[in-house]
């Protein structure tokens, strides 16, 4: 099995200390892992044909139309692809033809009260809680394991009606938010492509995140699950 890790854009997001904690994992599963620095890849068709899993970690930055055809492409014949958080629905959001790849595209993580910000990232943490729906009972990237705290970004989804949630999290109302009633938003995700299948978490801001048993159990199951080369 091969995959192919493709990371950078915003150095917020620890591109390649995110990465560098799954690669053990891809290994140690029997993945032949390719690590790439920009989507460039992308565009190579031999490269992306013998490609099973892509796993994206490329935050905001930009995409040439060969670039995002061939990564629409590859996961239309079979690829599987993931990433999460900024790395996958924060990533070409000036690219219609991506957004409409993963299905869902970033919109805020509101942040706490105005008198309890401090001008650094902590000031967007918010408790909350990720919900895992019906089918995330039984899917089996999710299967066996139960709701979650976190305090960290919450995100905020502007997504379509072609995924398949697994689990959601909930926007409450606040004295100092413009919105009037709670907006549940997509937290893991899950959609099929052609043949290919994605898998998108919205949870991992920051490594912390990334090591929480839950967050990393999804990711490490969704990663195997949306390989090509091992579907049932």
């Amino acid at each position: 099995m091969r995959a192919l890790v493709v990371r950078g854009g915003w150095a917020g997001h620890r591109p390649v200390e995110a990465t560098e904690l799954f690669l053990p994992f891809l290994e140690e599963h029997g993945y032949d892992v390719r690590v790439e620095e920009s989507p460039a890849v992308y565009a190579d068709q031999p490269a992306m044909a013998s490609t099973d899993l892509i796993v994206q970690c490329v935050s905001m930055s930009s995409i040439t139309p060969e670039q995002v055809d061939g990564l629409r492409s590859a996961v239309a014949a079979g690829a599987g692809l993931t990433g999460w958080h900024g790395g996958i629905v924060g990533a070409y959001a000036e690219t219609p033809a991506y957004l409409q790849l993963v299905g869902g595209l970033f919109a805020a993580h509101p942040a706490k009260e105005p008198a309890a910000r401090r001008g650094g990232p902590e000031d967007n943490f918010l408790p909350h809680r990720v919900n895992l729906t019906e089918l995330g009972r039984s899917h089996p990237i999710t299967a066996g394991l139960h709701d979650f705290e976190l305090e960290t970004e919450q995100y905020w989804v502007l997504h379509d009606d072609l995924i398949d949630v697994l689990a959601t999290t909930t926007h409450p109302v606040r004295p100092w938010h413009p919105w009037h009633r709670a907006i549940t938003s997509p937290a893991i995700w899950t959609r099929q492509w052609g043949e290919g299948r994605i898998v998108v978490t919205t949870p991992g801001h920051d490594l912390d995140v990334l090591r929480h048993p839950t967050v990393r159990t999804v990711i490490e199951r969704g990663m195997v699950w949306a390989t090509r080369a091992v579907r049932s």
